[in-house]
C-alpha cells in the first residue's frame, strides 16, 4: 500500500510563510495563523512542503489504507489560499453561506484574501470541524 506523502516535518512554519511572494497573501497567512492558533489551541506545523497543520488525528478507511493528517489547516497556493475541513460537520452549509467571496471543492474551501471573508465564520467553521473530526475518529 502506497504510504501518504503528506506528513508532519520539521521544517520552519514561518521561514515557509515568508517564501510567498505575494505581499497581501503573506500578511493574510500570518493572520490566519493567529486565527487557527487562537481557535484550535494548537501551534502550526508544516505537513508536507505547503501544508500548516494544526493538531493531527490517525484515520483508517474501510480499505485499509491508514495514515496521519491535520486537524485542520490551510495553504497557501499560487491563485488562492486553500482551508482544509472535514467534507461534513454540523452547518457547514450554513456557514458556508455566511462566509463571503470562496469556492469549494470535496473538503477545500478556497478564498483569494483574508478580507473577503468573515473571520468569525472562519473560527465557527474551524471548530465545528475540528469537532466532527475528533468524533469520528476518536
Amino acid at each position: 500500500m502506497a504510504e501518504n506523502k503528506t506528513k508532519e516535518t520539521q521544517d520552519s512554519v514561518p521561514d515557509f510563510i515568508n517564501t510567498v511572494e505575494d505581499v497581501t497573501k503573506r500578511s493574510d497567512c500570518f493572520q490566519i495563523i493567529e486565527l487557527f492558533r487562537s481557535q484550535t489551541g494548537l501551534e502550526p506545523k508544516m505537513w508536507g512542503p505547503a501544508i500548516i497543520g494544526f493538531g493531527s488525528y490517525h484515520y483508517k478507511y474501510e480499505s485499509g489504507r491508514e495514515g496521519d493528517a491535520p486537524l485542520t489547516g490551510f495553504s497557501p497556493r499560487k491563485n488562492n489560499i486553500a482551508f482544509y475541513f472535514a467534507s461534513a460537520f454540523e452547518n457547514r452549509e450554513e456557514l458556508l453561506g455566511k462566509l463571503g467571496k470562496h469556492t469549494t471543492a470535496k473538503s477545500c474551501v478556497y478564498i483569494k484574501k483574508l478580507s473577503d471573508i468573515d473571520t468569525e465564520v472562519l473560527k465557527a467553521m474551524i471548530a465545528a470541524s475540528m469537532i466532527h473530526i475528533k468524533t469520528k475518529y476518536a
